[in-house]
């Protein structure tokens, strides 16, 4: 499903109009996006959690050369966490 296809969807199931729907959308998601930004925890009860954890430094392999390694820096990664009551839904059909 493309953002396209959820405005569909919402403007069909609520009557508002599709731009009115797609302004809402984009707003949540760069909501959503300067918060973790920001560092915070976004826990939407019922469907999940984002957050931003920090993955530690570590030696890798260079596919190209198994044999030399390749230093990968410590970074932050955005992660999102499925709440239970959503997975008990997915899982039922």
């Amino acid at each position: 499903m493309t953002k396209a296809d959820l405005v569909d969807e919402i403007a069909d199931r609520t009557g508002l109009t599709k731009k009115d729907v797609a302004e809402t959308v984009d707003e949540f998601l760069n909501a959503v996006g300067r918060a973790l930004v920001a560092g915070k925890h976004i826990e939407i009860r019922g469907f999940g959690t984002f957050k931003v954890r920090t993955r530690k430094e570590r030696m890798a392999r260079n596919p190209k050369n198994p044999d030399q390694p390749v230093h990968v820096p410590e970074r932050r990664v955005p992660v999102f966490k499925v709440s239970r009551q959503l997975k008990e839904k997915v899982a039922q059909t």
